[in-house]
């Protein structure tokens, strides 16, 4: 597996990660745990050396199921998880934001023990709370790391301006927010900023959800508990709309004998040397065809097909329902 520097900080990471939320939380059943950590010890057997969660996932159980799966690699392999939001711990309902001081230093010694470590490797906020000043947290994160609970920090769907706060207090590793062929919205502000300040960047949902690997259309069903029976671009009609540019990348694909997925993921690859999409997963298969991207390199004749199709296509549907959308710092 190939490495890559995640900004400026030293952190080198797998060039792929893995996204482990969705064999607890988001798309249906949780996995059943014997095959959750069979799958996440695959892909650290193949190289994977940068897992994602988060203690909101489950709650709770992804961080357990994560640290359970990654204890024969401990210290081979970086651990990013995230603080941000207040659950009710009754219910495990999500409540709103919380990153009070206090409340970050409860979840990262409760995320220590759940992923059996003694450092966070990567700790982020996960949606910035207006409440809180970024100062504040930026501070009380930047202490952790000077008493080794954390060693590296990391936001997630924050804009620029509090990209810069949050910076100039403790350094940022890591931001981490939607990118994707379908989602670009980075490239107007976001990346030209963490490229200034050495920040590396952590694409979450590379695939659309699973949109671009061409095995959804407008036919598709989800299961009950699917978060994406919500979201605004999953609707059938914007599924039908959406569904040139995924022919655009098949037709790619099959040029370059590869996947969808892999076009998708090898297009983020070619952006920028310090990009790290996490792919998620709950099939063995599907994860060695998303680290086979790896291997698949773009000519500039392939971007430009890809850039064009985009601009003949008119993305339909907000990428969150409006209650989740206002959680996202512009």
């Amino acid at each position: 597996m190939k490495t890559r520097l995640l900004g400026s900080r030293g952190l080198e990471v797998s060039a792929l990660g893995l996204g482990c939320m969705g064999l607890s939380y988001g798309y249906g059943p949780a996995t059943e745990r014997t095959t959750a950590v069979a799958l996440i010890r695959a892909a650290a057997e193949q190289g994977v050396t940068f897992f994602d969660t988060a203690e909101v996932y489950g709650p709770y159980t992804n961080e357990d199921l994560v640290g359970e799966a990654l204890a024969p690699f401990r210290g081979d392999v970086v651990i990013a998880t995230k603080f941000g939001f207040d659950i009710d711990p009754e219910s495990g309902a999500q409540r709103g934001l919380d990153s009070r001081p206090e409340q970050i230093r409860r979840v990262a010694e409760a995320s220590l023990k759940r992923l059996q470590v003694e450092s966070l490797d990567l700790f982020y906020q996960h949606r910035v709370d207006p409440a809180v000043p970024i100062e504040d947290v930026a501070g009380t994160v930047r202490d952790l790391i000077a008493e080794g609970k954390v060693r590296h920090f990391g936001l997630s769907e924050a804009g620029a301006r509090t990209i810069r706060r949050a910076h100039a207090v403790q350094p940022v590793t890591a931001l981490q927010s939607e990118y994707s062929l379908w989602w670009r919205e980075p490239e107007q502000e976001i990346l030209p900023v963490l490229e200034e300040l050495g920040i590396g960047f952590v694409p979450f949902s590379p695939l659309g959800k699973g949109f671009l690997t061409g095995a959804i259309d407008a036919s598709t069903t989800f299961d009950s508990s699917d978060f994406r029976n919500v979201v605004p671009r999953f609707a059938e009609s914007a599924r039908r709309a959406n569904q040139g540019l995924v022919d655009a990348i098949v037709a790619i694909a099959g040029e370059r004998q590869a996947t969808p997925a892999q076009i998708a993921l090898a297009w983020l690859l070619s952006q920028r040397p310090w990009i790290v999409p996490i792919p998620g997963t709950t099939k063995r298969h599907r994860l060695d065809e998303n680290l086979g991207a790896t291997d698949v390199v773009l000519e500039a004749t392939d971007l430009a097909r890809i850039e064009a199709a985009l601009r003949d296509i008119a993305i339909e549907g907000d990428r969150y329902p409006a209650h989740l959308q206002q959680r996202v710092d512009r």
